[in-house]
């Protein structure tokens, strides 16, 4: 259980008949640390009712901004162990990724699903090139060949795709799940790669120039055995 405590107290100096007023927020952080945010705000006896009610309508906002962030914040890659959702019915799914996504690609929040598992984009050079796929869904497809660069994929689930020899220059790959996906040759130059997670990915002859990685993130790349020299060098593994 984690726990985010704001009192929103107007006037601190005095501890006396204080009328105390809480929000609490509950957002499932994940299936072992529900996340909390309490707010709470108190009136002293000499303030009027009106001022008050203003007072705890205006604090009861910046909570909601608060909690906003919070669950943002508290919005991982899916975890290789969650439950996803339903394969989707759509005949033109797979269409879907010549669209890509309309909003908040940053947080991986969107308009529609973009349900792309088992969808074959082999040596797709022109549709992908630049889409916004945040939160997209792409287990088990295959995107080998294909021309990915300065594509958007925040918080995607890539788990078992296959990336052979994708471009993925300039892109943004920020919080993707690649998990046991095969990726021998893709290109990440320039790309961001911040947050994403390579478990059991085949990573031989990956390029890495000038690609964007945090530094605990970078340790745990490193550890991918499939790296090939060339692409530990790049990186900088130590």
């Amino acid at each position: 259980m984690a726990t985010i405590s704001v009192p929103l107290s107007h006037n601190t100096s005095s501890r006396q008949h204080l009328s105390t007023i809480r929000h609490r927020f509950h957002f499932p952080r994940s299936s072992h640390s529900p996340l909390t945010i309490a707010c709470s705000a108190r009136r002293n006896s000499s303030e009027s009712k009106e001022s008050f009610s203003h007072l705890k309508e205006l604090k009861g906002v910046a909570c909601g901004f608060l909690a906003a962030w919070a669950v943002t914040a508290a919005s991982p890659v899916i975890a290789a162990n969650q439950r996803l959702p339903p394969l989707s019915t759509e005949p033109d799914r797979c269409e879907r990724a010549f669209v890509g996504n309309t909003i908040g690609q940053a947080n991986g929040v969107y308009d529609k699903p973009i349900d792309l598992r088992f969808c074959d984009y082999t040596n797709e050079k022109s549709n992908l090139k630049g889409k916004s796929l945040a939160a997209a869904l792409m287990s088990d497809a295959k995107f080998d060949g294909a021309d990915m660069s300065e594509v958007v994929m925040s918080k995607a689930y890539a788990v078992g795709a296959s990336f052979k020899g994708v471009d993925f220059s300039n892109a943004v790959l920020d919080r993707v799940n690649f998990g046991k996906a095969h990726l021998e040759g893709a290109v990440f130059k320039n790309t961001v790669l911040s947050g994403s997670t390579f478990n059991e990915a085949q990573l031989q002859d990956a390029v890495f120039e000038d690609t964007i990685i945090g530094y605990v993130d970078l340790q745990k790349l490193c550890t991918n055995t499939t790296l090939s020299p060339d692409g530990r060098d790049e990186l900088g593994c130590r």
